[in-house]
C-alpha cells in the first residue's frame, strides 16, 4: 500500500444513522468487519438505538434484576449487561487496529479521553475506575464501552447517556456491578440535545484517533 492510500484509509468516515435497532446494526457491523481489506477506510457510526438490553459474550443473565418488558440481546462485545435507548448517543468504531498501530488497550483510553473532551467542554470532570473500562462523574457511570476484536480490526463501541429515560437502568446491575448509579449529560444541567451532544462526541473521537 503506498503512503498517500494508507494516509486515505486512515482517515475516519463518520455515517450518522439516526434511530435503528441493534440487532441489525450489530450484524451489519460483523458483515463490514469480515469483508474489510487492508484499504477499506475506517468508519464511526453515529446512532440512536430503540430500548433494549444488551449482555456481552461473557455476562451473566442473573444482572437482569427484573423483566419491565424490554428485550434482551445477547451480543458478541465485552462487558457484562448494559441499556440503550432513545436520547443514548451510540458510537461504533470500526477501525483497522494493526493499521493505525494501535492496541486495545490504547484504543480504550482515547476512547475514554474522547469523552472527558466532551464532558469539559460542558464543565464537567470525568473520571475513570481501575478494572471498570468506562467514564464516571463522581459515583455515577455516565458512558460505557464495549468491544470486539477479530483480525486485527474492531467494531462495537461506546454509548453516552445524553438525554435519556434512565428508569430502565434500576432493573439491571450496570455493566455486572450491583448498586451502581448511572447518569447524564441531562442530569448534570447539560441542555443541548443528544445530536449536538453525538456530534461533540464524533469531533473528539476523530481528534484522539488521529493522535500520534
Amino acid at each position: 500500500m503506498t503512503e498517500a492510500l494508507a494516509a486515505a484509509c486512515t482517515q475516519v468516515r463518520v455515517r450518522r444513522l439516526g434511530r435503528v435497532e441493534l440487532e441489525p446494526t450489530w450484524r451489519e457491523m460483523q458483515r463490514f468487519t469480515a469483508q474489510r481489506t487492508a484499504s477499506t477506510p475506517d468508519e464511526i457510526w453515529l446512532l440512536e438505538h430503540p430500548p433494549v438490553f444488551t449482555l456481552g459474550l461473557a455476562g451473566d443473565e442473573r444482572h437482569r434484576l427484573h423483566d419491565i418488558g424490554v428485550p434482551l440481546l445477547r451480543i458478541d462485545r465485552g462487558g457484562q449487561i448494559t441499556y440503550h435507548g432513545p436520547g443514548q448517543v451510540v458510537a461504533y468504531l470500526l477501525l483497522d487496529l494493526t493499521r493505525r498501530g494501535l492496541g486495545v488497550r490504547a484504543l480504550v483510553r482515547r476512547m475514554e479521553q474522547a469523552v472527558f473532551d466532551v464532558l469539559a467542554g460542558y464543565g464537567i470532570g470525568g473520571a475513570r475506575r481501575d478494572g471498570a473500562p468506562g467514564v464516571y462523574v463522581g459515583e455515577a457511570k455516565i458512558a460505557a464501552l464495549g468491544l470486539r476484536i477479530r483480525r486485527g480490526c474492531c467494531y462495537h463501541g461506546l454509548a453516552l447517556n445524553a438525554d435519556m429515560d434512565l428508569a430502565p437502568f434500576a432493573a439491571i446491575d450496570p455493566c455486572g456491578t450491583p448498586g451502581l448509579a448511572v447518569t447524564s449529560l441531562h442530569a448534570l444541567g447539560v441542555r443541548e440535545t443528544p445530536a449536538e451532544a453525538g456530534e461533540a462526541l464524533v469531533r473528539a473521537l476523530v481528534r484522539r484517533l488521529d493522535e500520534r
